[in-house]
């Protein structure tokens, strides 16, 4: 009984730490009213502070804001340098250039230099379209604006080759030739006066990450002062959480990383809307279930990071220091972007931390070490399915003296059942010697009764650990197992798993001694169809991993359940 009650108790604590997260995550806090700015007009407005500043000194350019279908981007939180030449300002004639590696097909704006699409060749965006790819980057208003802005800006007064510039190419489109390891897109800029910047984009074979470097040359008389950013622009809306859909329940929002930690960066929330610190070897970032895209500005150099939140669009930014470029000399800069799926290896070698991107929650210590495992072994056979298998049966094996203990005081526990029954019979007005007596039973017998419920509080959190690494591990995307399970991190379309599910749970319940109490026999004997129904929603490959783990428990308990018996019977003889 006392087993029985600590596992109704644990599954009652699990079922109620789920229900807080998904309150915490449909109600967040509401910012307070007059946060955000409004115009008399309610179709665009702007910041009257919304010009972040260059590690305390430069100030960025002017950021459109867009929340009406039939208002384009307006290129403006805050008004340009008013010496800015007239052609910086006019709308790009020209049409975006079109770059296409073998993982990226991607268009530039020559107004601003700016990202304007970015489609991903190799992640189709349903299993059964597989000719449309995954979408990162629009500048379709409002609800799939979506864009990636990067720039310089200078001292006050003077032109700069900022997103509000009109860059130049001498081409319009630019391919990644067979054989070749990278792809080079220059852009060139000129103010008239001495000042030119040739701003390249560097694509490389296989990659999501894109080095973008700014080529400087002052043939002026004077100096100028310069000093490189970035910043996200996209249109957001509440989530809206799905029991049907578990991709509702991942982070979609901007993010940033200090240098020690990593930030979600809630849009709805007052402290979080008014983000704002220098950073050094951090990065920037806006999420989505499985993809991303990231900036990482350059490293050991202080950068202003600041979000702004109006209406459904938030600005997520970081502004560098100035750099002062003598008379007649040159200068560099340099930062990297990544825009793609969330492909661990390839974020770590982007920036410091950017693999953390890859949201595992308060279990990440286990998740991860746990996605480290799948990942060597499917390095070893090519399918994530059979990966999940070999990995449960390798944790099954790490644990296997625990599960051995707790199996072989189930057995006893199933032996002595008639003795049970009897001390129950005995003692059934005296509860008190009935508590006593089966004490007495359990000392003499050498067995724990909390026994059985060790191995269900080590696979809880292994149990959440694989439905977070399900959930947010691209690789396992689309991926399939065998016959009709073709997409492991989706629900099973025929519901075979979660039934043969639920029939190995109803086997080994058949297989542990009933609990005393009628009532929780009967709760315990429906426990299979309730899992059966919940985890029939979920991924196919967490419905894979409580199977196995059910039938090597199965196996295991069936076999302990031979040699107790046995050992029971040579006493007797």
């Amino acid at each position: 009984m006392p087993n029985i009650r600590m596992l109704l108790w644990v599954a009652l604590a699990a079922i109620l730490y789920l229900n807080y997260e998904t309150w915490m995550h449909d109600y967040p806090a509401s910012p307070a009213p007059g946060t955000l700015a409004t115009s008399a007009t309610g179709t665009a407005s702007t910041f009257a502070d919304s010009v972040p500043q260059a590690a305390g000194t430069a100030a960025l350019p002017a950021t459109p804001l867009v929340t009406s279908t039939a208002a384009a981007p307006t290129d403006a939180f805050a008004a340009p340098p008013a010496s800015a030449p007239p052609a910086q300002d006019a709308p790009a004639a020209q049409p975006p250039l079109h770059i296409s590696t073998d993982v990226l097909d991607v268009a530039i704006n020559l107004k601003g230099g700016e990202l304007d699409q970015a489609d991903l060749l190799q992640y189709p965006l349903r299993k059964d379209a597989p000719n449309i790819p995954v979408r990162l980057l629009s500048r379709d208003p409002p609800a799939s604006l979506y864009l990636l802005r990067t720039g310089l800006t200078g001292g006050a007064g003077e032109a700069a080759p900022t997103h509000l510039a009109t860059w130049t190419a001498a081409e319009t489109s630019f391919a990644l030739a067979a054989g070749a390891k990278e792809l080079r897109v220059p852009l060139t800029w000129t103010d008239g006066a001495g000042l030119t910047v040739t701003k390249t984009f560097v694509f490389t074979r296989g990659q999501y990450s894109i080095d973008l470097i700014y080529d400087v040359q002052n043939t002026g008389t004077a100096p100028r002062k310069l000093a490189s950013y970035s910043q996200f622009l996209r249109h957001w809306e509440h989530p809206s959480r799905s029991y049907f859909d578990v991709e509702t329940y991942s982070f979609k929002g901007p993010a940033v990383y200090d240098g020690a930690k990593s930030h979600d960066l809630n849009v709805e929330n007052e402290t979080d809307a008014k983000f704002s610190e220098t950073i050094t070897n951090g990065w920037l970032a806006s999420l989505q279930h499985q993809f991303v895209s990231a900036i990482v500005p350059t490293a050991d150099q202080p950068y202003k990071y600041q979000l702004q939140v109006h209406d459904k669009e938030y600005l997520l930014s970081a502004t560098g220091p100035f750099t002062e470029v003598a008379a007649g000399a040159k200068a560099q800069f340099h930062e990297k972007l990544f825009i793609g799926p969330k492909l661990q290896s390839q974020l770590a070698a982007t920036g410091p931390r950017l693999e953390r991107t890859v949201d595992f929650g308060i279990l990440t210590v286990l998740a991860q070490p746990l996605f480290a495992g799948l990942n060597w072994v499917h390095g070893l056979i090519g399918n994530w399915g059979w990966s999940i298998i070999i990995v449960t049966a390798l944790i099954k094996l790490l644990f296997y003296p625990l599960s051995q203990a707790s199996g072989r005081s189930m057995a006893k526990m199933r032996t002595v059942g008639p003795r049970m029954k009897q001390i129950q019979e005995t003692f059934k007005d005296d509860r008190e010697k009935l508590g006593r007596a089966m004490m007495d039973l359990y000392k003499k017998e050498k067995i724990n009764p909390l026994a059985g419920c060790l191995p269900m509080l080590v696979q809880i959190p292994f149990f959440i650990s694989f439905y977070r690494v399900l959930l947010e591990s691209v690789e396992m995307r689309q991926a399939p197992f065998l016959l009709w399970v073709n997409d492991l991190s989706s629900r099973d379309p025929f519901f075979v798993l979660p039934l043969l599910m639920g029939a190995a749970m109803f086997a080994q319940f058949k297989l542990n001694p009933a609990p005393p109490d009628p009532m929780q026999a009967k709760i315990m004997q429906f426990m299979p169809l309730v899992m059966t129904g919940m985890m029939a929603w979920f991924p196919c490959g967490l419905v894979l991993y409580w199977l196995t783990n059910t039938l090597l428990t199965i196996a295991q308990q069936w076999r302990v359940n031979q040699v107790v018996e046995a050992e029971a019977a040579k006493q007797r003889s």
